[in-house]
């Protein structure tokens, strides 16, 4: 090439001068090789840590609750649903695992429900779910495939824990006693509170209108220690929800009966919110 034939005489003094052939071509690689180095081995700019989300606190599930989890579209978002199930009351996250337990996975019939004795017999049985009673009441070698699947989900898996189910012949007693201020007071939802067997968290109880919720199944991050509306937390709380006041003459007095038309519909509908939406659990009438 002419090119080639006019660096010539420069190729040939630097090959004499280094005494190796080709010097132009080595000096080049070396300079490829240097640049090269030089590149992997400069350190990237540091990234800020990324802050991981706080996960949710434990909270306490009806049987109603549970089944939303079911891994289907939601009408109202048009987002995919988690994928919940309960496996002798303790309910995971198994959304990971929404190939097996989703809408079109071969466990999908387990979304959404208590599954301990389904599990625990190797059977798609629609029978054996939401049979929480009765993974007591299994034999030997069907408790130990049970604790089986439940070792699997919490450790080799693992997939979260997102709380606990409480059966519903747990709940229903409840709903008819009368609870004074009092004994509302006791369920307040702090760290004192003793959690009854079977629960994730303590209850906490919150009246509205003339009935008791139990907002644990699903508002503790609302109405526990940490959350905005702690203050309602075992109190009458119609009139301060009615008033959307957080005022203490508001939250300490428990009367609605000199509340405008305009109150009294938000107060419908915070315990529609309540009992419709939210599903909060009904454990009490308040003793007016």
């Amino acid at each position: 090439m002419v090119l080639d034939n006019h660096f010539r005489p420069a190729r040939d003094f630097l090959d004499q001068l280094t005494g190796v052939q080709n010097t132009v071509e080595f000096l080049v690689l070396l300079a490829i090789i240097v640049m090269t180095h030089q590149w992997m081995t400069t350190p990237s700019p540091v990234q800020p840590p990324q802050e991981e989300e706080e996960p949710d606190p434990p909270r306490n599930f009806t049987m109603e609750q549970l089944k939303y989890f079911d891994g289907t579209k939601d009408e109202k978002s048009d987002e995919d649903k988690p994928v919940y199930l309960s496996v002798n009351g303790q309910v995971f996250d198994v959304t990971d695992g929404k190939d097996f337990y989703g809408p079109d996975g071969p466990y999908s019939n387990f979304a959404g429900h208590e599954c301990g004795v389904a599990l625990a017999k190797m059977s798609f049985d629609t029978e054996h779910l939401d049979d929480l009673e009765g993974c007591a009441a299994l034999p030997p070698s069907e408790k130990c495939e049970l604790e089986g699947w439940i070792e699997k989900f919490t450790y080799y898996r693992p997939y979260p824990i997102k709380g606990r189910l409480v059966p519903d012949a747990v709940l229903k007693p409840l709903a008819d006693r009368e609870l004074s201020k009092e004994e509302l007071a006791k369920h307040n939802g702090s760290q004192e509170t003793k959690i009854p067997e079977g629960y994730a968290t303590a209850p906490i109880y919150l009246g509205a209108g003339d009935k008791v919720y139990d907002v644990s199944f699903g508002g503790v991050t609302f109405y526990g220690p940490e959350g905005g509306y702690h203050r309602f937390a075992g109190k009458d709380a119609s009139r301060a929800l009615a008033k959307m006041s957080f005022e203490p003459e508001d939250v300490e007095n428990t009367s609605i009966d000199d509340l405008e038309d305009k109150q009294k519909k938000i107060l419908d509908d915070w315990i529609a919110t309540f009992g419709v939406k939210k599903k909060y659990p009904v454990v009490g009438k308040l003793k007016k």
